[in-house]
């Protein structure tokens, strides 16, 4: 029997999944952008079966952030970084923010409840792409500087998820 190493895609999946867990640098070395694309399009499609067409905004927020994010981090980081990289690790982090946009199927998150269970969500993508970043880009100690502006990316999401 051989034993088979996950891929990219499932290695960048678990890491966005287990933000606590340890990450390999060598993680986002390709970018993969079929991942964050499948991810956007099951995004508005929850919002869509909430009654939500917001597939303009989705995709207009996603470019607008991830540009803004490609700039930041070209600015903080002695390396630099890939406008794929930055794609692809806001892309596979948007997967928590999915699943509370299949939750608002179900249920309102207008609520008490559901304000907690977003900033929740939102902390936990903020965190998830602010450790990928600062693990492949060796940023010492930077995490909660690329959290913050991580945090206002997956907070507008969150308000189209709300509202």
């Amino acid at each position: 029997m051989k034993n088979y190493e996950a891929g990219p895609a499932l290695q960048q999946t678990r890491a966005v999944l287990n933000p606590f867990g340890a990450t390999d640098s060598t993680i986002m070395q390709d970018s993969d952008l079929a991942g964050p694309l499948v991810f956007c399009l099951a995004f508005g499609g929850f919002l869509l079966l909430s009654g939500k067409v917001h597939f303009g905004y989705i995709y207009g927020i996603a470019v607008v952030g991830c540009l803004a994010m490609h700039a930041l981090l070209n600015l903080m980081s002695l390396t630099g970084v890939s406008i794929g990289c930055v794609i692809s690790v806001l892309g596979y982090c948007l997967l928590p923010m999915v699943a509370l946009s299949g939750v608002s199927i179900l249920f309102s998150l207008q609520g008490i409840v559901g304000n907690v269970l977003t900033v929740l969500i939102i902390l936990w993508c903020s965190l998830s792409a602010s450790k990928l970043f600062v693990t492949a880009l060796t940023m010492d100690r930077q995490q909660p500087l690329v959290a913050y502006p991580c945090a206002l990316v997956y907070g507008v999401f969150a308000l189209l998820t709300i509202f």
